[in-house]
């Protein structure tokens, strides 16, 4: 029970730092799991072995050398999914989401939602 209330503490904050910083903590125990030091993830994934030392100690890290760690402990879905599914607290942001789906924004580049 400790265990679960301790993992929710963690993502319970809607501060980046403390978020950036509890993901740097499971990016690490992940790791550690996998039987891998911080050279090893490095050239498999990429990553300077300096920028993963910075986030497992800062919680500081690019989007794209987050996602290259990602693919390597192979964490793809997960990495792949994080904004795949609107989120909303009220019925008036529901009905919001639904009025807008399908919409595009300016950018030609945008792919539909």
């Amino acid at each position: 029970m400790n265990n679960i209330l301790s993992l929710l503490e963690t993502y319970a904050s809607d501060n980046p730092d403390e978020i950036s910083l509890g993901l740097a903590h499971d990016f690490r125990c992940r790791r550690i799991e996998k039987n891998m030091t911080r050279e090893e993830i490095a050239t498999q994934s990429g990553v300077a072995v300096s920028n993963v030392a910075r986030f497992e100690q800062k919680g500081l890290i690019s989007l794209k050398n987050l996602i290259s760690l990602a693919i390597t402990l192979g964490y793809v879905s997960e990495i792949k999914s994080l904004f795949s599914e609107p989120k909303y607290s009220t019925m008036e942001e529901l009905t919001q989401i639904r009025r807008n789906a399908g919409k595009k924004k300016a950018s030609t580049h945008n792919r539909k939602c």
